[in-house]
């Protein structure tokens, strides 16, 4: 009665296996699991199950398995080279490197093998040291309209209550809205260093600078470096924390400056998706405007696919001196992109956004805590015009709903401009 039942199970394995030379290891994973339980300790059928399970996505079921083999097998190469196999799938490569080791000592080992082994191991040896130092950057060159460069509102008057007797204060020159004509440049460059197969050094620089055709006391260049430390975990999430500093500089003079700690921690998902949680504090300074010097403290979550990011942020901005508390905000944020190819060469890109801040004190000319609501709207296209080139035409909106009027403001910007990465 036994032989019957042995000499199924053996044709399991067997077909188990042309399934794996076919390439298909779900198949041949689904087939062997329900079995796991009866057969475990069966070389045969633990080895069949360790490569399904390699390749369906189970690493520990296929170290376990392989453990298995090895421990009634000493010997088995086949098993040790795939045991070490699912380490180096699962991130543990000082494991597969170890596993490989052994196998390479085994004198039996045929010359055409131990050649194919060795040159696995030569490529492990090139990702265990993190591979090379990767450089990448762009410039672009852009140009276009916008109709409130000084980010104001369009009334003609409004009322302080503290002169309401004296009726409506005329608003003119920049304090309503001024449109313009703009040129923009922009350039950026960053470096991968590894440091280990699992570490990677890195530091980026960002420039960017628009120049309006009218109203030059607008202008505005940002600069900003970072420079942080990146960990992939043995389950591949990726924990990294950096540093940054930015200076802004607002027609030609020295405006803010911004420097700060970001920390970070990815989830890698199944199908090239990613959830990031991210933390991060920065010290705010405004060398002509000492009241303004504020701590901004934030948090955010972060869901994106190949296509699509959506993110979940909120915070804190406190002044450092009480006498400006009116300036201190807390804030909430939703925003949402999309990149939709529409063909090989073409794509649409969009984004929507939605902020609330919330201020501490009453604002001393209007006698009441500030609340504003900001939407943000942008719509463009990417169009690839040669290698690395693509010509990007938007257009952007963003309402501001205050209610102190003097904040509220209505912004359109329309622009084309011309990327080159490298």
């Amino acid at each position: 009665m036994a032989a019957p039942a042995w000499a199924e199970v053996d044709d399991l394995v067997k077909h188990a296996l042309a399934l794996e030379k076919d390439g298909q290891m779900a198949d041949a994973y689904a087939l062997l699991a329900p079995q796991l339980s009866a057969r475990a300790g069966d070389p045969d059928f633990d080895y069949a199950y360790g490569v399904a399970a390699t390749d369906a996505g189970h690493g520990l079921e296929a170290i376990l398995a392989f453990q298995r083999v090895l421990a009634v097998q000493p010997e088995n190469a086949e098993a040790r080279s795939e045991i070490a196999r699912a380490y180096a799938r699962m991130g543990d490569l000082e494991s597969a490197r170890a596993q490989f080791d052994t196998v390479l000592a085994d004198p039996s080992i045929p010359d055409p093998v131990r050649q194919r082994f060795s040159r696995i191991v030569r490529d492990l040896d090139k990702v265990r040291g993190g591979g090379e130092t990767n450089v990448s950057g762009f410039v672009e060159a852009s140009g276009g309209y916008d109709s409130n460069i000084n980010v104001a509102t369009s009334l003609n008057a409004i009322t302080l209550p503290l002169l309401a007797f004296l009726g409506p204060a005329t608003l003119s020159g920049t304090a309503r809205s001024q449109d313009s004509g703009f040129l923009g440049a922009s350039g950026g460059l960053s470096l991968r260093a590894p440091l280990s197969a699992q570490t990677s050094l890195y530091v980026s620089a960002l420039g960017d600078g628009r120049f309006n055709t009218r109203m030059p006391d607008f202008d505005q260049i940002s600069a900003t470096g970072t420079a942080g430390i990146a960990h992939t975990l043995g389950n591949r999430d990726v924990v990294s924390l950096s540093g940054q500093y930015q200076q802004f500089w607002l027609g030609g003079s020295r405006y803010r400056s911004a420097a700060g700690v970001i920390g970070q921690y990815t989830f890698r998902l199944k199908e090239g998706r990613a959830l990031s949680l991210a933390a991060q504090w920065y010290r705010l300074d405004y060398p002509t405007d000492p009241l303004r010097d504020a701590d901004r403290f934030a948090a955010s979550a972060t869901f994106a696919d190949r296509t699509t990011a959506i993110t979940l942020a909120g915070g804190k901005e406190q002044t450092r001196g009480a006498a400006s508390d009116n300036l201190s905000n807390a804030f909430v944020s939703l925003r949402g992109a999309i990149e939709k190819p529409l063909s090989q060469q073409l794509a649409l890109v969009a984004s929507a956004g939605v902020e609330g801040r919330f201020h501490d004190a009453d604002d001393p000319l209007f006698l009441k805590q500030r609340r504003d609501a900001e939407l943000d709207l942008s719509l463009g296209m990417k169009l690839l015009v040669a290698h690395n080139l693509t010509l990007r035409p938007g257009v952007s909106y963003t309402r501001n709903f205050s209610n102190i009027a003097l904040y509220d403001y209505r912004r359109f910007t329309a622009s084309v401009a011309v990327r080159a990465e490298f």
